[in-house]
């Protein structure tokens, strides 16, 4: 700055404003420079300081290129084009893309060098790419989208609005002598609509980033954004907020200022703007920081934008005392786009392309348009009492609360306890997708020919028993039992502590109850839902218990074979079987009753040494082993009429089985041995095992005498003589050698079969 106090022209009969209009006097301020003017008028005096413009100070450059994208306009903000490409940053779950990419890149190279033709290979490679693209970011988690959201090369608040906009003027200051860079606002068109943006703005590169203080706004980015919102509601211009801020800028000199008075005065600010206010969160949109421009009638949330109270690492290191729980947190916070439309928190998702935004921000931001004119046409039909109401039952209807109702002195509670999760949320549709992702799971894991998913399927089930318990209990509510349920489980928890035997008294009425419940249970407003669960419950428990029979089969079969093979090659047999085959080789004979008996005796010997080694392996293994010979073919029919009879036996069996257990004495024993088994896995002691022992064994009698009833035994022991008098008849199950047809080769016919039978403690299916 300079003081003028010399005068070196004098203007004779001029007035100090004259002086000042270059127009008029023909003399412009800037050709003044340095030179001082003094007019003398009556002995009076003016002096003019003159400000010395530093270059590029002004906010149009003296370089500025009409031909740039955006015209002039878009240098009225520091915010110009970079120069160069942003450097590509690879967030850590995305490394087996990248691995994809350089085998891409290697093949092209490879093909460009050698002249060869590899475009099959790079075709394949480039599907595998895109697969494994859609496959990972349609499975994000919820800290890999926080990732996402601060992304380094992730657009920012002005390369959405100079995309999306036809002009665009930035306004600065808060006309309280400072103007935040953090925040950016301006009034701009899309489409002919003149609109206010204002958003937080984060930088490109470091630079930028501590210009622009990494998008945390002080309390005079708020004043700003609170004279702009004054602004658009004088003039009736929508206003538009861009969210991208980890949160509000806490240091002592923000506190001093009134950072938390100035947030709050926007937010009261905001209720009562009389102009559509759209909201949309295009990174991380972090505490009050990024509410204090987010009142608005509608928020729309970008794919991998993240909204929250605190920050995930915040949070797990509060809850766990460890940043490195910050997936668990995030994932407890509920902070993800799609989590928070289902709270109604946020209004709507804007879609990303795949690989997030960074990936391709023009077409980001046509859907950003495209998501501004649909919210502006459905708010701009609202009279302006409408629309005040509908911004407020937005926030208002967050939550769920009811007044009026007087608590409870027993549950009051000094802290507040643990959350419950929560059971039956889920509808029906929701549940029947999860069950389709788990079979496609099942489904891929036994086509590559690995296990299946175990955890996944038990995860499932411990959800869908959840929910079916949820479901019994709402319609125990519906059917008036509850009272009744609760005295009984009441007085059985009573019992169940003082280590007694059930009352028969109690158990009938626990009966009662339960034929009751059962009668009404068709009549239940959820009786729909109830069994739709329970039918997939006990689908995927009856594909567990499978898997698992077969898992233990494969694992049984796998020993069976490792032990033949052990005894096939042990020198001892595998000499003796080569003198075998050495000696029929020399004989000459075509088939087993040539041989004379010494040598048929021989073999005989020979297979009935395996197979006693055979029988003692599974035997000591744990099973019961019958050796049996039939003939495939004559005796086919026998074997399927004795089976069926045996069939027959046991279906009669098992219903007999069935009608002893459902009788209310037996049925009564069998529930006090299972509260028997629940006392004695959490106090194992002799008294109880004991009683266990006694239960198990009151039990095994009344079903034996079921069983060795008359008429079952007088059928056992006819199907038992009919068996006998066709193995001593001469075509019966003899175990002969004989040959019936010798033209032709005996092995299709004389089959030796081992039918293994499990232990109590075995299965084998």
């Amino acid at each position: 700055m300079a003081t003028i106090s010399h005068s070196s022209v004098a203007f004779t009969g001029a007035t100090a404003s004259d002086l000042f209009r270059s127009s008029s006097s023909g003399v412009p301020l800037k050709a003044l420079g340095r030179a001082g003017f003094r007019t003398k008028r009556r002995e009076f005096a003016v002096t003019a300081k003159l400000r010395k413009w530093k270059k590029h100070e002004y906010p149009w450059p003296d370089d500025a290129d009409t031909n740039v994208k955006g015209g002039v306009l878009t240098h009225l903000s520091h915010f110009k084009p970079l120069k160069q490409k942003p450097k590509p940053v690879t967030l850590e779950f995305e490394k087996p893309l990248v691995d994809l990419e350089k085998k891409i890149i290697d093949v092209r190279k490879m093909a460009n060098e050698t002249g060869l033709d590899f475009s099959d290979q790079i075709a394949s490679l480039e599907n595998k790419y895109q697969q494994a693209l859609k496959d990972l970011y349609i499975r994000l988690t919820p800290i890999q989208r926080v990732n996402i959201a601060r992304h380094p090369n992730r657009p920012t608040f002005l390369d959405h609005v100079f995309s999306i906009t036809d002009k665009f003027v930035e306004l600065h200051g808060d006309r309280a002598g400072y103007d935040d860079p953090a925040i950016v606002t301006g009034i701009g068109t899309v489409d002919g609509r003149r609109m206010m943006f204002m958003g937080h703005q984060k930088g490109r590169n470091t630079k930028e980033n501590i210009q622009r203080n990494f998008g945390m706004p002080t309390p005079h980015g708020y004043r700003k954004a609170l004279r702009m919102m004054y602004y658009a509601d004088h003039h009736g211009f929508p206003i538009v907020t861009f969210i991208d801020t980890p949160g509000a800028f806490a240091d002592l000199k923000s506190e001093e200022l009134g950072q938390g008075e100035a947030i709050a005065h926007n937010l009261r600010t905001m209720f009562g703007l009389k102009v559509p206010i759209l909201s949309i969160v295009i990174g991380e949109g972090g505490s009050g920081g990024a509410l204090a421009i987010g009142c608005a009638n509608k928020l729309l949330m970008l794919e991998n934008a993240v909204f929250y109270v605190a920050s995930p690492e915040a949070c797990a290191a509060i809850l766990w005392k460890t940043a490195k729980a910050s997936p668990k947190a995030a994932e407890k916070l509920k902070i993800t786009a799609t989590e928070l439309c289902k709270l109604q928190i946020a209004d709507g998702v804007i879609p990303e392309p795949l690989g997030g935004a960074h990936a391709d921000p023009s077409w980001t931001s046509q859907q950003i348009k495209l998501a501004i004119n649909e919210t502006m046409d459905e708010l701009e039909k609202l009279n302006t009492p409408e629309l005040l109401e509908h911004r407020r039952l937005k926030f208002r209807k967050i939550g769920g609360f009811q007044e009026g109702i007087p608590i409870d002195p027993k549950r009051k509670f000094n802290m507040k306890k643990k959350d419950e999760p929560v059971a039956g949320s889920t509808s029906n549709v929701e549940l029947e997708n999860e069950v389709e992702k788990v079979k496609q799971q099942i489904l891929k894991a036994k086509e590559s020919s690995t296990t299946a998913p175990e955890v996944v399927m038990n995860e499932m089930i411990e959800k869908l028993k959840r929910e079916v318990d949820h479901e019994f209990s709402e319609a125990v509510k519906a059917l008036g039992l509850k009272d009744r349920f609760a005295a009984l489980h009441e007085e059985f928890s009573k019992v169940n502590s003082q280590d007694q035997l059930m009352n028969p008294v109690l158990m009938d009425k626990i009966t009662k109850l339960k034929e009751e419940f059962n009668q009404g249970l068709s009549g239940a407003p959820n009786y729909a839902n109830l069994k739709y669960k329970l039918d997939m419950l006990k689908e995927f428990s009856k594909a567990k218990t499978l898997s698992e029979s077969n898992d233990k089969t494969t694992t049984m079969k796998q020993e069976i074979n490792q032990k033949f093979k052990e005894i096939a090659s042990r020198p001892d047999i595998k000499e003796k079987m080569e003198a075998i085959k050495a000696e029929v080789q020399d004989s000459g004979a075509s088939n087993f009753e040539d041989l004379d008996e010494e040598l048929q005796e021989k073999i005989v010997m020979m297979k009935k040494e395996i197979e006693s080694e055979v029988t003692n392996i599974l035997k000591s293994m744990g099973l019961e082993v019958e050796m049996v010979k039939s003939k495939a073919k004559e005796l086919s029919g026998q074997t399927s009429y004795f089976k069926g009879k045996m069939d027959d036996l046991n279906e009669e069996i098992n219903n007999k089985l069935e009608d002893v257990i459902n009788s209310s004495d037996l049925k009564n024993e069998v529930e006090l041995l299972k509260l028997e088994i629940a006392k004695a896995e959490k106090n194992p002691d002799m008294t109880s095992k004991s009683k266990i022992e006694a239960l198990e064994q009151q039990i095994k009698q009344r079903l034996s005498e079921a069983i060795n009833s008359s008429e079952l035994k007088a059928k056992h022991e006819e199907i038992l003589e009919e068996i006998a008098e066709a193995i001593k008849s001469p075509e019966g199950l003899d175990g002969s050698l004989k040959n019936e047809h010798p033209n032709e080769d005996t092995s299709k016919h004389d089959e030796s079969r081992v039918e293994v039978n499990m232990g109590a403690n075995r299965s084998f299916a």
